[in-house]
């Protein structure tokens, strides 16, 4: 039986979603006994507490979030593996778990520029790995795609361990300033909603004048959020499962130089921060508004025509000039997005999840899918799920 320690912050998804990794590892090979410990045992003890923890435990691993002056070489010497969450920094000595997060940065700014946004802005943490590469990705995607420096606004003076206690003046100040309409990433779902309620309380309207997406799709915080928040899903779960399999290795092999645990960014869950629409016309962003609240069901073209003072063809050739695509192609390139989704977190069969969100021709949907992800929806479900 392996013995392992969590050291992170369970009031996130992340460290849960963690955890339903290892467990589903442990379930195909033996069965694990997990300690979770807050970070608050290291301040509080040190990391010559945190190792006395350990050694009594009889612990064989542990997964923590170390700050970058602690010293893990500890571990080592006491015959205990371990792997670092990302926190501040990424370490040399030990295996990270850790993503591509300029990746993550740029999906976020192909989401918006899809959505006709001119202008953009990014909020997050000082000094944070993972804040800061989310920022640079975001910022050189947009720079790529032609978008000039002055229409691009960075927010970033937090530090990560007292934002609790963050005054919202500058926040204040600077979402004031954003030339709106603006697109707003954040760092993380915690600074997605602060940014939101800050929103809400100086009158200003999401998503009609500040869109917001965040990162990590906690489906708590992201529910909570008023008006719900969009956010990039991460499978976390699989990470969880990776960092298992690292760790059963590096206890077997002890010599074994371990790589980095990646883990995936799979996706844009859209919710209502970002339920802005790419027109002008207020026809056709009633359309692109039926469309969405109906995504799950029949939609006819006697629906829509319902929805506007059009004719069939007035609509269709609006519809192509304001989206870029026909109404059929922006149907199904909804219903594909989640598809995918929803492949990831159900465990039904793949007709049943395609069925419910109102994909009914299963006879093409694998050439469908393939033609917008690479790969059929069974090849997507086992890859990232």
């Amino acid at each position: 039986m392996i013995r392992l320690i969590i050291m992170t912050d369970f009031t996130e998804s992340f460290g849960y979603n963690l955890l339903r990794g290892i467990l589903e590892y442990s379930r195909e090979t033996q069965p694990w006994a997990v300690k979770r410990m807050p970070p608050s045992y290291k301040s509080a003890h040190g990391m010559e507490g945190v190792i006395e923890c350990a050694r009594q435990w009889e612990a064989d691993a542990i997964i923590g979030r170390f700050d970058s002056d602690d010293d893990i070489s500890l571990f080592r010497e006491n015959g205990i593996v371990a792997i670092a969450q990302d926190f501040k920094d990424r370490f040399s000595e030990i295996p990270n778990i850790t993503s591509d997060y300029i990746r993550t940065g740029g999906m976020a700014a192909d989401f918006f520029l899809k959505k006709g946004f001119r202008n953009f802005g990014f909020y997050g943490y000082r000094n944070v790995c993972w804040s800061e590469e989310r920022c640079e990705g975001f910022c050189t995607r947009l720079s790529e795609k032609g978008v000039k420096s002055e229409n691009i606004h960075t927010h970033t003076v937090r530090h990560l361990e007292d934002f609790w206690l963050y005054g919202p003046e500058n926040l204040n100040e600077w979402i004031r300033n954003l030339p709106k309409p603006v697109a707003v990433f954040a760092c993380d779902d915690t600074q997605a909603s602060s940014l939101i309620e800050t929103c809400r309380m100086m009158g200003i309207k999401v998503p009609e004048e500040v869109a917001v997406l965040g990162t990590d799709n906690d489906e708590t915080t992201c529910g909570l959020t008023s008006p719900t928040l969009s956010s990039i899903n991460l499978n976390v779960r699989k990470g969880g499962y990776e960092a298992a399999a690292l760790i059963d290795k590096m206890i077997k092999e002890k010599a074994y130089e371990a790589d980095d645990i990646l883990i995936e960014t799979t996706s844009v869950v859209e919710r209502m921060s970002t339920a802005v629409y790419p027109s002008s016309n207020p026809y056709i962003v009633k359309v692109l508004k039926y469309i969405s609240l109906n995504i799950c069901s029949k939609i006819t073209m006697e629906d829509l025509l319902s929805q506007v003072p059009m004719s069939r063809r007035l609509l269709e050739i609006r519809f192509r000039q304001d989206t870029g695509q026909s109404i059929h192609q922006y149907i199904t390139s909804m219903r594909m997005s989640l598809f995918a989704q929803k492949l990831l977190i159900s465990n039904e069969s793949v007709a049943d999840v395609a069925s419910r969100v109102g994909i009914h021709d299963t006879k093409n949907l694998s050439r469908i899918f393939r033609q917008a992800k690479g790969c059929t929806p069974a090849q997507y479900r086992k890859r990232h799920k």
